[in-house]
């Protein structure tokens, strides 16, 4: 379970990101935040995987205050989270798998293990014939998808995405939303910021609005 409990997030020069919001996020979710622009969308999921700490109020992830972990805590943290940011930052002089197996060699998981693990995340994302290929060579959607993979090969309870269609064709933004659906029904807890909450709709998502720091709905 994933509870905000009245967190406020200011920024240098006064930029108030979020505002006394209070949310739970239930075990199994999948919840999509929805919102204009600048609403507040990506610093609530950059909260919950401690890439930010709240100026006030808490972040609890699994009875865990992550706002107030110590650095060497962080890690393990991460370990049951997946992400995948609006920059796919993949690292272009190295091929799909090895981008893909990064999070096991940073985790220090035998290369034998961690290799079947890669190959299994290509395989669910669908692209298990361009192991070798480079980031460079393929589409947004495909970049994308390499994205996906390394969020998915640790095996994480909880994926978090910002705005993972964006940028996509319709249909590709289709077939990855539908991508998205198949690891919740896997059983994992599932949060997306979207500019097209419409994709999940048919999901029986439930719907977050944000708007300038604050809950809507």
């Amino acid at each position: 379970m994933i509870q905000f409990e009245n967190v406020s997030k200011h920024y240098p020069g006064g930029h108030e990101a979020l505002t006394d919001l209070s949310l739970e996020i239930r075990h199994g979710e999948l919840l999509v935040l929805a919102g204009h622009s600048g609403a507040g969308k990506s610093t609530l999921l950059k909260l919950i995987a401690a890439l930010e700490a709240p100026t006030a109020g808490r972040v609890l992830v699994n009875g865990l205050d992550v706002g107030r972990m110590r650095k060497s805590q962080i890690p393990y943290l991460r370990r049951s989270l997946g992400l995948v940011m609006q920059e796919h930052r993949l690292l272009m002089d190295r091929n799909v798998f090895d981008n893909v197996m990064l999070p096991l060699v940073i985790a220090g998981d035998a290369p034998a293990d961690a290799g079947k693990r890669v190959r299994v995340a290509l395989e669910k994302v669908g692209l298990a014939k361009f192991e070798t290929a480079m980031p460079i060579t393929l589409s947004g959607g495909e970049q994308q998808r390499v994205a996906i993979a390394r969020a998915i090969v640790n095996r994480p309870s909880i994926l978090i995405a910002d705005e993972p269609t964006a940028h996509l064709d319709p249909a590709y933004a289709r077939e990855i939303a539908a991508l998205f659906r198949s690891f919740h029904a896997a059983g994992v807890t599932l949060i997306l910021a979207t500019h097209d909450d419409t994709l999940y709709s048919p999901y029986g998502a439930r719907r977050v609005e944000l708007a300038h720091g604050k809950l809507l709905s």
